[in-house]
């Protein structure tokens, strides 16, 4: 098993930046990429970014394109979402995860409310 935790979320301004981090324990040999998920209220969960741990590539929705950025500190088994001209509609839980083949999913953190006020 996987242990994820983030933390770093709390309460922003609009045009304001936070860094979440994810630190991962557990069986880390079986990730072979992390990534950044969101929830918002009344809304579906939403892929934002992943990055293959040992290749640092990176692919990011069209959504967070350019405002987002992931990066991972293999030493620390971390992994973190740097947000900036963070906009009201970014609010809600944000989740990281690991997945064993970049595409599926299966480790989950406990998430973390950003809430960004206008």
């Amino acid at each position: 098993q996987m242990q994820l935790v983030e933390s770093g979320g709390g309460l922003v301004q609009a045009g304001g930046s936070l860094r979440l981090s994810c630190a991962a324990s557990g069986r880390t040999s079986s990730r072979y990429a992390m990534g950044w998920f969101r929830q918002a209220p009344g809304k579906e969960r939403e892929f934002l970014t992943r990055i293959i741990w040992s290749l640092g590539s990176t692919y990011y929705a069209d959504s967070v394109k350019g405002r987002f950025t992931i990066s991972r500190d293999n030493a620390k088994n971390t992994v973190y979402l740097q947000m900036n001209s963070l906009k009201p509609e970014d609010t809600a839980v944000y989740y990281c995860a690991a997945s064993p083949d970049g595409s599926t999913f299966n480790y989950w953190g406990q998430g973390t409310q950003v809430t960004v006020s206008s």
